[in-house]
């Protein structure tokens, strides 16, 4: 039954652009789908390690960066008389060069961090991410500083002269974005339920206690933080071909804080929390927009509704469905034993 559930839901999230008339929420729903994905890497790291960063967009924006400079190519002058160019790649190259620098970018971040413990990983990814902000603003021959990246051209699958499959319009990116995020889903949901993902929850839950069983701490927070930069540069990758414009606006604060609030609001260590959390904070935005209502208004509702969700539902959205749910599936059992008893 839950199968068949799960396929249903698929087939409606696929069959989306096949009925949706307005654009402009295509559009909205792709850019949350984006942000979905970003907010499942971060929980991998939040939810799972219980590893706080909020430096996350980092790795999202050099994925967008990095992707975007290898498909549209570029001459840099790293020293005096040392000029480094690349020529044009198939955007294909191009982001699963962003998803590998990303990912290497993570590696070291928690190779350097995980040596001590406390608020360290924090700080360094925090720093990070300034650094790499101000990287994107100063290096202006590479990055064109706050000029922006502009024409960045779309993904393009096929053969040449056979067929070609090309990913510049909405549905096509829609249908994109979903692919990545069922992927992303189930290798993170594959991570999670494997050797390494139980050792990941003993860290969050009792590290000394997983310690003295022979996990090795430093290996799998760095594996975590490898795999949730990785996944973040993917959906940074995905940002700027769809988008076709990247600046250092992509590195602000902001956007982690957006991460942070659909993995809490939604349920931190479960599967479904950032996808829900997503939805409703990548939506409600656009929701209260149309209403008409005024910016002000619009973020003293989002906060105010951010701190009842935190405040009555500790645990996110979906932890306390499960328990509404299982509640009533206990009540029915006894209720059905206590008829069969009479």
């Amino acid at each position: 039954m839950k199968r068949v559930l799960t396929l249903a839901w698929l087939a409606f999230l696929v069959s989306v652009p096949l009925w949706l008339a307005d654009l402009y929420v295509l559009h909205v729903l792709i850019i949350t789908g984006i942000f979905i994905i970003a907010a499942m890497s971060l929980n991998l790291l939040l939810g799972y390690t219980g590893q706080l960063s909020l430096g996350h967009v980092a790795f999202f924006g050099i994925g967008a960066y990095v992707s975007s400079l290898v498909s549209l190519g570029f001459e840099v002058h790293l020293l005096p008389g040392w000029l480094v160019s690349l020529e044009a790649k198939p955007v294909w190259f191009g982001m699963l060069c962003a998803i590998v620098l990303a990912g290497a970018s993570g590696w070291v971040i928690g190779k350097i961090s995980f040596k001590v413990r406390g608020a360290y990983f924090v700080i360094v990814t925090v720093s990070f991410a300034e650094v790499v902000h101000l990287v994107a603003l100063n290096w202006v021959e590479l990055t064109q500083g706050p000029m922006a990246l502009n024409n960045i051209p779309p993904l393009r699958l096929g053969i040449p002269g056979w067929f070609e499959l090309s990913f510049l319009r909405k549905p096509a990116n829609y249908w994109l974005v979903l692919a990545v995020a069922v992927l992303s889903y189930v290798l993170i949901r594959r991570l999670v339920r494997s050797r390494a993902g139980r050792a990941m929850v003993a860290l969050r839950e009792n590290e000394p206690l997983a310690t003295s069983v022979g996990v090795n701490v430093t290996q799998y927070l760095v594996l975590a933080t490898m795999i949730a930069a990785a996944m973040a540069g993917a959906a940074g990758a995905l940002y700027a071909h769809y988008v076709r414009i990247v600046d250092p606006d992509v590195f602000l604060f902001i956007y982690t804080v957006t991460m942070v609030i659909m993995v809490i609001s939604g349920g931190k260590g479960t599967l479904a929390g950032p996808i829900v959390g997503g939805l409703i904070f990548g939506l409600l935005p656009e929701v209260l927009r149309a209403a008409a209502i005024k910016p002000e208004a619009q973020w003293m509702i989002y906060g105010v509704l951010m701190i009842l969700v935190v405040y009555f539902l500790p645990d996110g959205i979906v932890p306390a469905v499960r328990r509404w749910w299982q509640g009533r599936a206990d009540a029915a059992t006894d209720a059905t034993v206590a008829e069969a008893v009479r």
